[in-house]
């Protein structure tokens, strides 16, 4: 095995490079997908919007992952997740029309969902409670340093290497492909401090934390679908324009994601989750009405921030949760935050047809209902504190 430091051939060090190694083909695939879309294969909100759906069914079907763990252990497919980003994105230039990209982002999906769900698992088995946010700040932030590369990549390949779209593609998941074979051969095969569950289960107490995650995926699929077309369509960015954007808004990630890891940890989840929802609505009500570039602009990197608070529902189910628990939940953690995915981009998308202020009224509507559902997150969880206690009335005459 080459030799690299020992520091650095720890769980924290495999999931820092897994964290770098993803966003190089999914930032790919998701900085040229309009253009993409839109210029080689004629897209309209109705054809973007069934693609969207379809890209979040494998992660609806994330909880199938329980039964893989059956027959291979967690770290080995995180890798194997990978390797199907990677290929998938590879093809996705080669096949441009509407039902080549549907296939292909099927094939890239399943890659993604999968290894975001063990990724997780994986954190919240390695990593101390107390670390985990400080952890997870660092993993976004190493993702955005990778997508800022990505994207940076993007530009230059296309601006003064005169590269198409399909050679793009074929870079940033041949670059998803190295890395994790580098993964696979400087790290050892990590064990498990607490074997896990592998079988399928919803549990009462966890309520709170299935609802959190609902809406997150409800919410998110604005941003995702939603606001990056807008910039398209509504004020006709390119493809440079739009990956000058997303530079932007990475750069500002990578540096800040880390604090806002530690902020969680000071402020803790509840506080946190307060915070980022309540600005979400504001953000999503600007939406609606914005008429000037650069005002869209600066409310999707606003946007992009908010989300890293994200953090805290991680955090907080770390904190109430039983460690054997740890792999089946992420698994079906994903499917609940992709029941709504899978059906408001196509649904959404037609709604946009009709009228796209709308549609960022109901993502500011969907804030709303979890900003109400984060009043009651504990200010201390843990378990058997899942859930904030009202506070007892004073009895008559105190």
């Amino acid at each position: 095995m080459p030799r690299i430091p020992s520091a650095w051939r720890s769980p924290e060090g495999l999931l820092l490079l897994l964290s770098v190694a993803m966003p190089l083909a999914h930032a790919t695939w998701m900085a040229l997908l309009n253009n993409f879309a839109v210029e080689q294969a004629a897209f309209t909100g109705r054809e973007i919007g069934i693609l969207q759906s379809l890209r979040e069914v494998p992660g609806f079907l994330a909880f199938g992952m329980v039964f893989v763990l059956v027959v291979m252990r967690e770290q080995t497919l995180a890798l194997a997740a990978l390797v199907l980003l990677g290929i998938g994105t590879m093809l996705t230039g080669q096949f441009p029309g509407e039902l080549g990209l549907y296939a292909t982002t099927v094939l890239m999906s399943i890659g993604f969902h999968y290894f975001e769900a063990v990724r997780q698992s994986l954190t919240l088995q390695w990593v101390a409670k107390e670390r985990a946010p400080l952890v997870m700040g660092r993993m976004l932030s190493a993702g955005s340093l990778a997508t800022l590369a990505a994207f940076g990549g993007i530009y230059l390949a296309i601006e003064l290497g005169g590269l198409t779209m399909p050679w793009v593609y074929l870079l940033g998941g041949g670059a998803t492909l190295v890395l994790t074979l580098a993964a696979w051969v400087l790290f050892p095969r990590f064990p498990q401090a607490t074997t896990q569950h592998k079988a399928l289960f919803l549990r009462r107490r966890y309520w709170l934390y299935y609802a959190l995650t609902f809406m997150s995926g409800a919410r998110r699929q604005i941003f995702t679908v939603f606001a990056a077309f807008l910039m398209v369509e509504k004020f006709g960015f390119d493809v440079s324009e739009m990956t000058l954007m997303l530079l932007a808004n990475h750069g500002l990630n990578t540096l800040i994601a880390p604090y806002i890891g530690k902020l969680i940890g000071h402020w803790g989840e509840r506080r946190a989750l307060i915070l980022e929802y309540a600005g979400l609505v504001g953000v999503f009500v600007a939406y609606a009405f914005v008429e000037t570039a650069w005002v869209a602009v600066l409310l999707f990197v606003v946007d992009h921030l908010f989300f890293a608070m994200a953090i805290a529902i991680k955090t907080y189910f770390q904190k109430i949760a039983d460690p054997a628990d740890m792999a089946a939940t992420a698994g079906v953690s994903f499917s609940i935050n992709h029941v709504a995915a899978v059906f408001i981009p196509a649904a959404f998308g037609l709604l946009w047809l009709v009228s796209p202020s709308h549609v960022f009224l109901a993502g500011a509507a969907m804030a709303a209902v979890s900003l109400g559902l984060a009043l009651f997150v504990p200010g201390d969880p843990g378990p058997g504190a899942e859930v904030a206690r009202p506070r007892p009335r004073p009895a008559a005459g105190e």
